[in-house]
C-alpha cells in the first residue's frame, strides 16, 4: 500500500459559477509554480467558449490549462472518463514536481478525481434504445418525472432536458434493479490516491446572483447567440448533451423562436442562479472543504503554501 507521504498532492479550487474561480486559480498557480487542471464539464468541449466562460487566450497563456478543448460537442464524456484523464495529468505533474491546481465547479468530476466512482455495468443497448425513443417521442421531461419517482436524489441533480443522463439513470435501475444513488452510496467514494487540499470560494448570495446576471449580459454582448448559431450550422443538433446545457439550450430556444431574446436571457439568468445554489449545496456537504471569499487571496495562498511545501 502506498504510504500517505508518497501520495501526490493536489489543490482544489471550487465553488459556484461566477464566483471567480478562474482568477484565483491563476493567481495560485502563478505563485506556487503550478499548472491548472480544469474540472468543468462544459469547458472540455471545443467551439463552446462564450457560454462556458472558458479561460481566455491570455489567461491560458499565463498558466498552462489541462483538459480544456479536448472533445467535440457530439462526443460522450462523463465523470469516469474525466477521472481517468485527470489522474494521469496529476501523476505527470507530480513526476515533474509541479503543483496540480484543480479548478472548476463540477462537483462530481472533482469527487471522481479525488475519491473515484463506482464502475457501472456496460450500457444495455436494448433498454437504452427504448428509453431514447421514449425521450424523442414524449420529451425528456416525461422520463425525468419517472426518475423522480424511483430515484429522487439523482433526479434532483439533473435538468429535465438532460436526456442523456436521465436515460442513463433509468437504464441503470432497469439493468441492475438499483439506482445510481444506491451504487454511489455503496461505493462510498473510498478510493483516495491523492493528498488533497480543497478550497471553496463563496460570497454573499445576492452579490453572487448580481455577478451572474452581469456575466450573462456580457456573454450576450460577446456573441453567445452567434456562437450557438454557428454550432447548429456545424451540425451539432439541439438534442446533444452538450447543447442541452445551461446557456446553449436557452439560446437554441431563442434561435428557433420558442423564446424571445429577452425571455431567453431572463430564463438563462434564473437557471444559472439555480445552478449556483445547487453547487453551494453540493460543496457544502464536504466536511473537508475550506471556505474563503475570493478577496482573501493572501490567506488562501498562505494555506496552500503550507500544504505544498
Amino acid at each position: 500500500m502506498v504510504s500517505e507521504i508518497k501520495k501526490p498532492k493536489v489543490i482544489v479550487i471550487c465553488g459556484p459559477t461566477g464566483v471567480g474561480k478562474t482568477a484565483v486559480g491563476i493567481q495560485v498557480a502563478e505563485t506556487l509554480g503550478g499548472e491548472i487542471i480544469s474540472a468543468d464539464s462544459m469547458q472540455i468541449y471545443r467551439y463552446m467558449d462564450i457560454g462556458t466562460a472558458k479561460p481566455t487566450v491570455d489567461e491560458q497563456n499565463r498558466i498552462y490549462h489541462h483538459l480544456i478543448d479536448i472533445v467535440d460537442p457530439e462526443e460522450d464524456f462523463d465523470a469516469v472518463r474525466f477521472a481517468e484523464m485527470a489522474r494521469e495529468k496529476v501523476q505527470q505533474l507530480h513526476h515533474r514536481d509541479v503543483l496540480p491546481v484543480v479548478v472548476g465547479g463540477t462537483g462530481l468530476y472533482i469527487k471522481a478525481l479525488l475519491q473515484g466512482l463506482f464502475q457501472s455495468n456496460p450500457a444495455d443497448p436494448i433498454i437504452r434504445e427504448r428509453l431514447m425513443k421514449e425521450a424523442a417521442e414524449n420529451g425528456s421531461s416525461r422520463l425525468h418525472d419517472r426518475l423522480q419517482q424511483v430515484d429522487p436524489d439523482t433526479a434532483e441533480r439533473l435538468h429535465p432536458n438532460d436526456s442523456y443522463r436521465i436515460v442513463r439513470a433509468l437504464e441503470t435501475i432497469e439493468s441492475t434493479g438499483r439506482s445510481i444513488s444506491d451504487h454511489h452510496q455503496d461505493h462510498g467514494f473510498a478510493d483516495e490516491p491523492f493528498q488533497a487540499l480543497k478550497i471553496c470560494l463563496q460570497m454573499d448570495r445576492q452579490k453572487l446572483y448580481d455577478r451572474i446576471d452581469q456575466r450573462v449580459d456580457l456573454m450576450i454582448e460577446a456573441g453567445l447567440v452567434d456562437e450557438v448559431q454557428k454550432l447548429l450550422g456545424m451540425g451539432y443538433t439541439a438534442d446533444l448533451k452538450s447543447m442541452q446545457s445551461i446557456g446553449y439550450r436557452h439560446m437554441v430556444d431563442v434561435i428557433e423562436g420558442r423564446l424571445s431574446r429577452a425571455e431567453g436571457v431572463r430564463t438563462l439568468k434564473r437557471d444559472t442562479r439555480r445552478y449556483a445554489k445547487r453547487q453551494f449545496t453540493w460543496f457544502g456537504a464536504d466536511q473537508e472543504m475550506h471556505w474563503y471569499e475570493p478577496g482573501q487571496l493572501n490567506d488562501i495562498i498562505r494555506l496552500m503554501k503550507g500544504f505544498w511545501e
